[in-house]
């Protein structure tokens, strides 16, 4: 009997415990999505395709509406959404003010094929190696294709993980909201 007295009490603290740290995770999660709000490009320096230093940060003060796309040779759906965003990306960098740059995480073995491949494709955006994924790593990028979205204060206002055929038209919504009416 005594057992059977004691069984909720020990319910009851295993699920006071459990909603302490359901809470706990919560405020974590809600932490870090308010810390994402004020992300701006880390103040790091990599390589454009022609080997001339670029740091990251100084795209964030650009005042310009900013899309920060990472992407490899390997990677399909990357590719894709690149040659897909580059049909569009004279008609947005006029009408938005904006810049696209294109952040290469291919590694040291694959790096020679960049260029060939951009230089095939036609691309009239900036591209910027990221051979040992340091920018990769300092934004927290688990998998690409992956896109930010910076506003004209440098700010991350939007991200996105992978593709799907049509997600430019999304992005371009988006980018439309960052533009004020004239």
């Amino acid at each position: 009997m005594w057992q059977v007295f004691c069984k909720p009490k020990i319910y009851y603290i295993s699920t006071m415990k459990k909603a302490l740290i359901l809470a706990f995770v919560s405020f974590l999660s809600f932490a870090a999505m308010a810390q994402k709000d004020d992300q701006t490009m880390p103040n790091l320096v990599l390589k454009d395709m022609n080997g001339k230093s670029k740091n990251m940060s100084d795209y964030s003060k650009s005042g310009k509406i900013t899309i920060v796309s990472f992407w490899a040779t390997w990677c399909s759906p990357c590719k894709k959404e690149l040659n897909n965003v580059s049909d569009l990306y004279d008609d947005w960098k006029n009408k938005y003010d904006l810049q696209l740059i294109a952040v290469c995480t291919d590694n040291a073995r694959n790096i020679q094929k960049v260029k060939p491949y951009v230089d095939g494709q036609g691309w009239e955006f900036e591209v910027i190696m990221d051979v040992n994924q340091d920018l990769q790593r300092a934004l927290n990028i688990v998998q690409i294709p992956h896109t930010f979205l910076l506003d004209q204060n440098g700010k991350v206002v939007y991200q996105h993980s992978g593709y799907v055929e049509g997600d430019e038209f999304s992005l371009e919504e988006k980018i439309k909201s960052l533009v004020t009416p004239k």
